[in-house]
């Protein structure tokens, strides 16, 4: 899968741009505020129908404009899609070859995109909702069923949380909600035991070949019940050790939205015994571990590492670099660059010139 024609009208500092892209490493450098990350965010947003940077589409639409589209050709195999997304203050509508896209798991297995920008260093020393955030959306990109499973139990939860406002509770309509969020639960908590084990499968190798040494890391995760043939029964106890506190406090404590993940290098855990280089090493992993778990090379992602080389000694820069090389599509934004064998887009006072390197 690969971007190869990428148009912007008024988006961000953009009024008018059209790029047209390479297979392999596509740099695009230039000062900071010149607009280099706006191009790779409009990349990503054509696979979420969401940007990394922010939740407001407003924020996307340049100055005194009232819309702006994202239009890119995305090449499969044999097959070419014309992806268009056009933003408003309050909408956003976005069809392939003319056909509306209506979910997003259709759009996600239209142009899949997986990031890495500055903030996710701090991954492991974050809150827990960005770690789940990462499982949750890499998860719902392959499986269907676990983005369905997801939803149900978001719409069963808030159902949960108002049942627990109330002045007087209905217990017996508390302890149906509880039964169908715990149904629900099993289905995801398998799902990321799973996921979990498969990222675990290629992430050593990943964080040794950009480290350049032998490197133990796993990630740990540990299901709010354990995740066995008696999981109902566990997670049903968990929910009636928790309910009256649960009542007081108006809101649900325990589940699957609670949850967090670590990160073991070596035996110890990163977010306490890591340094700073190495966090953002295995969070350059982990995040590039997804590309390696589907099979169909032409189904693979486009990967988008936003200023990732910034904090990386000369070392670690070659050896990502070269280790991308086995990507399909690649691109990196820099503030300048001595990659050769790629695909350079210099941007200047808001116009992007292509040369080779």
């Amino acid at each position: 899968m690969i971007v190869s024609k990428l148009t912007l009208r008024n988006f961000r500092n953009h009024t008018y741009l059209e790029l047209d892209f390479s297979k392999g490493l596509n740099i695009i450098v230039g000062d900071n505020a010149e607009g280099k990350t706006n191009i790779v965010e409009a990349i990503h947003f054509l696979s979420l129908a969401r940007s990394f940077r922010t939740n407001e589409s407003v924020d996307l639409i340049s100055k005194s404009r009232q819309f702006a589209t994202i239009e890119a050709r995305v090449e499969q195999d044999t097959t070419k899609k014309e992806i268009r997304a056009v933003l408003t203050p309050s909408s956003k509508k976005i069809t392939s070859n003319g056909k509306p896209v209506r979910r997003i798991s259709e759009l996600s297995s239209l142009i899949n995109v997986i990031v890495f920008e500055p903030k996710d260093a701090l991954m492991f020393n974050d809150s827990p909702l960005v770690r789940r955030n990462f499982i949750d959306v890499s998860l719902s990109k392959k499986s269907p069923l676990y983005l369905e499973a997801l939803m149900s139990y978001e719409k069963l939860l808030k159902e949960r949380n108002s049942l627990l406002k109330e002045d007087k509770v209905d217990l017996l309509q508390l302890e149906v909600v509880t039964k169908q969020i715990v149904d629900v639960s099993e289905t995801i908590v398998k799902y990321r035991v799973a996921y979990v084990n498969e990222i675990n499968n290629v992430l050593s190798k990943i964080v040794s070949t950009i480290k350049g040494e032998k490197e133990e890391a796993h990630l740990v995760y540990n299901p709010f019940v354990k995740c066995d043939s008696k999981f109902k029964e566990a997670a049903l106890r968990a929910y009636a050790r928790s309910q009256e506190s649960d009542i007081k406090r108006k809101v649900t404590q325990v589940g699957i939205h609670r949850e967090d993940i670590s990160m073991m290098l070596n035996g110890e855990d990163v977010a306490t015994h890591g340094s700073q280089g190495e966090n953002r090493l295995v969070v350059i992993a982990l995040k590039l571990s997804p590309y390696f778990l589907i099979e169909d090379k032409e189904e693979r992602p486009v990967v988008v590492l936003d200023d990732v080389m910034s904090e990386l000694d000369k070392a670690h820069q070659e050896r990502l670099t070269t280790f991308l090389r086995k990507f399909e599509q690649v691109f990196i934004t820099s503030t300048k660059t001595n990659v050769k064998n790629a695909s350079i887009y210099e941007v200047k006072e808001h116009k992007v010139i292509r040369r080779n390197a």
